[in-house]
């Protein structure tokens, strides 16, 4: 399938139409950024990483029984997918806690949260994503009541399949986004996931192998997603 116009530039994805109306081409791009697109960098291969990073999660989650858009790996940076009416909503679940909420709430970062969090965020770099919550969403018709219950129950069943598959590699799995959009009517995971979108640490040293390297100015920000990936058995 080719790719025919393009539809929309995010900050490290291009989507593409194609002649089947049903489906879209994503380009993952070399760009990287932080806070909200204020800082961007062009690192080497990481379109390429996440790209079959991505297909490699989404089709370990969809043998899981969970729906996704994911449809066929096309090249190093592009994959075929199904076209979702998106929800303009993300859903992020934490195992510990990092990032914003340590920012929010004071709390030590690494904190193991037993029971994992369930949070929402309206997708909105203008406003910096703010936090919201299902009466928001369902009053300003983001998502309906049922809607949001299925995109809750499944955060949660991806969250169990990923925490194995990550402490298999040894690796913790602190947090996570996701989007979710509609398909027919079906709610289905779409987006991407890769360790852009994720918190990962180390079992034993607790080093960050995610996008915070990039953050935080740690530096090897693609040796470690190259390291990730590879350990989890991501063909590269």
């Amino acid at each position: 399938m080719k790719k025919i116009t393009e539809l929309y530039r995010g900050k490290a994805k291009t989507v593409f139409s194609t002649e089947n109306p049903d489906y879209l081409i994503l380009e993952f791009r070399n760009d990287t950024s932080a806070f909200d697109g204020q800082r961007i960098e062009q690192l080497d291969r990481k379109g390429k990483i996440n790209n079959k990073f991505n297909y490699f999660i989404m089709t370990k989650l969809a043998q899981a029984g969970i729906p996704t858009q994911i449809e066929t790996l096309l090249s190093d940076n592009e994959v075929l997918v199904k076209k979702l009416t998106m929800i303009p909503v993300e859903c992020v679940i934490r195992n510990r806690a990092a990032g914003s909420l340590v920012r929010r709430l004071g709390v030590e970062e690494g904190l193991v949260l037993n029971p994992p969090t369930f949070e929402l965020f309206l997708k909105n770099d203008a406003l910096h994503d703010p936090m919201v919550n299902e009466y928001h969403c369902q009053s300003f018709g983001w998502a309906t009541e049922q809607q949001l219950n299925r995109m809750k129950v499944l955060s949660f069943e991806i969250n169990k399949i990923l925490i194995e598959l990550f402490a298999k590699a040894g690796l913790i799995l602190v947090d996570f986004k996701l989007e979710f959009g509609l398909f027919n009517g079906d709610i289905i995971l779409g987006d991407e996931f890769s360790p852009d979108g994720c918190r990962l640490w180390e079992q034993d040293s607790l080093k960050k192998m995610d996008k915070d390297r990039f953050r935080q100015g740690l530096g090897g920000v693609i040796e470690a997603y190259e390291e990730v990936a590879q350990r989890i058995g991501v063909p590269l």
